[in-house]
Order: structure tokens, then C-alpha cells, then sequence
């Protein structure tokens, strides 16, 4: 049990530093492509990335039964195609320090969902963990002058990316009945790879093909990073560690994004790190710490899935 809460909980914050990553990455240069076409080039270099690998080195974890075809296809729907698309039309319409407290609830809707599938119990100390993590995200965006209009737009923006945070808590939740029949690698590369090819029809109409045009050498080294790192890895590690451990103690790993994001930025983006930043940081350290510290959980058994 110890060995297999230190192994989730490592994949979820190694995960939670290479999406952290993933958020800088855009910044610095890859801003002449679209942001569906950027989605779709992510998530489709990783999944035919995971796919190679396993028609290498372990083809036997690509057998699925036909009747769980539609599952997988609808969790990487969820994950691979609406929460990029709702992600990135809310931040049309909302402030991207909004959507990010916004993001922050995933562990409140993972919680309230795992509790409604009877897949999860929380304790008060881990629910206390979870006020803390949003509270220290909310402090670190109050600084950087999070505002609170109230015009129709914004409001879609909000609803948008509150979509996006559901979208995320749904796969953690519902990923738990493939994780019981297949390994993580597995449940991760038929999510990813139906998931873009749901979004193609989306990024032709944005225009992918003159977006491939304007690709530089830089652009296509962070693109290559965002679909191994920020692909592949990243969300084969993030549904490993929900093989491991419940869905909301993966969930609430998410809120470090925003930090790790932000420590990237100063180190890139010359970026300045404060006090208050740093109160807010450790904050969420301390949230994560409560919700995932050893205790008697009440959750469904999962089976092992290293084979």
C-alpha cells in the first residue's frame, strides 16, 4: 500500500511539473499556431508516440475487448477533445488569471463526483487540503490583479472553463472502471489518440495547414517537447498515478501547475517571484501533502496493472 501511494503520488507531481512546463512552453514561442491546432499536435504526436512504443516493445497492452472501444473513445473525448476546446475559447472571453482559479476547483469536482460513484471518501483533513490548495491559487492570482466583471461574455468564459475543470474530474473518475481491465499506458494511448482524432475536424477548420507553414526550427522543438513531455509522459504518468492512488488525491496535484508554471516563467521570462507568491506556493505544498498523507481511504480496490 505505501509503495503504491509513493509511486501515484510521484507520477502526479512529476505529471503536474511537465504540464507546468507545458504552459510556458506557448509562451515563448509557439504563438503563430492556432490554439486547437497546438492541442492537436500535442495530443496527437503523443498518442502516435505511446502507440509506437507499444507495437515495439509491448504490443500484447493494445488488446482491448471491442465492447470497451466506446469507453476509451468517450474519456479521451473528454479529456483530448472538449477540455482543450472549452479551455481555449474561455480564455477568449475570461482573464486567464480567472481561469485558472477556475481550473483550481478540479479537486472539488473530482471529490464531489468520486463521492456520488461510492469510488472515494474523503476525510476532513484531506477536504481541508483541497480548500487550502484553492485558496493558495487564489492568493497567488488576487496579486496578480484578479478582477471580477460581470458582463455576459465574461460570465461565458467562467461557465466555459468551469466545463474544463468538470471535463478533467470526469476522466479521473470514470478512468478508475479501464484501470480495473488494462494498464495505464494503455487506458492513456487509446484516450489520446481518439481524443485528436476528434479534434481534426476542428483544426482544419482553424487552419492547420497554414499554421504548419509558419513552423521554425524553435517553434518545432517546443512542439516536439509539448507532445512528448506534455503528452505522452505527462498524461501517461497522470493516469498511472490514478491507477495508484483515488482520483482527487491525483486531482489536486493540478493546482501546482500554476506554480510550477510561474517559477518557469521567472527562470525563462525573467518573471519576478514575491512573498506573496511564495505564501501561496506553500500553501498548496501543504494542501497537497494533507490529501495525500497515508490514511485509511475507503475506496474501491484497484488491481495490479504492471503486467
Amino acid at each position: 500500500m505505501i509503495e503504491r501511494n509513493f509511486a501515484g503520488n510521484s507520477a502526479a507531481f512529476i505529471a503536474a511539473v511537465l504540464f507546468g512546463a507545458s504552459v510556458v512552453a506557448p509562451r515563448v514561442a509557439v504563438r503563430s499556431i492556432p490554439p486547437l491546432s497546438l492541442a492537436f499536435l500535442r495530443f496527437g504526436q503523443g498518442g502516435v508516440i505511446l502507440l509506437i512504443a507499444l507495437l515495439i516493445f509491448r504490443p500484447g497492452l493494445l488488446r482491448v475487448k471491442l465492447g470497451d472501444l466506446p469507453y476509451l473513445t468517450f474519456l479521451g473525448a473528454v479529456l483530448f477533445t472538449i477540455f482543450p476546446i472549452t479551455f481555449n475559447v474561455s480564455l477568449k472571453y475570461t482573464e486567464a488569471s480567472r481561469g485558472a482559479l477556475m481550473l483550481a476547483t478540479v479537486p472539488l469536482w473530482s471529490a464531489g463526483l468520486a463521492r456520488i460513484a461510492k469510488s472515494e471518501h474523503l476525510i476532513l483533513r484531506q477536504v481541508g487540503g483541497i480548500i487550502l490548495t484553492l485558496g493558495g491559487v487564489a492568493v497567488v492570482l488576487a496579486e496578480r490583479g484578479l478582477t471580477w466583471q460581470r458582463g455576459s461574455w465574461e460570465l461565458l468564459g467562467d461557465l466555459l472553463m468551469l466545463l474544463t475543470a468538470i471535463c478533467g474530474a470526469i476522466y479521473g473518475v470514470l478512468a478508475q472502471k479501464m484501470l480495473k481491465k488494462y494498464n495505464p499506458i494503455t487506458v492513456t494511448t487509446y484516450a489520446m489518440v481518439t481524443g485528436a482524432c476528434l479534434l481534426t475536424p476542428a483544426v482544419f477548420v482553424e487552419g492547420l495547414s497554414q499554421a504548419l507553414t509558419k513552423i521554425d526550427l524553435q517553434a518545432a522543438s517546443l512542439i516536439l517537447f509539448l507532445g512528448v513531455c506534455g503528452g505522452a509522459l505527462g498524461y501517461f504518468l497522470w493516469t498511472f498515478a490514478l491507477a495508484h492512488i483515488a482520483p482527487t488525491q491525483v486531482a489536486v496535484y493540478i493546482n501546482l501547475n500554476l506554480m510550477v508554471a510561474t517559477i518557469l516563467g521567472a527562470a525563462l521570462l525573467a518573471e519576478k517571484l514575491t512573498l506573496v507568491f511564495i505564501a501561496g506556493f506553500v500553501a498548496v505544498l501543504i494542501g497537497v501533502l494533507l490529501v495525500n498523507w497515508p490514511t485509511k481511504i475507503v475506496t474501491e480496490p484497484l488491481p495490479d496493472t504492471s503486467s
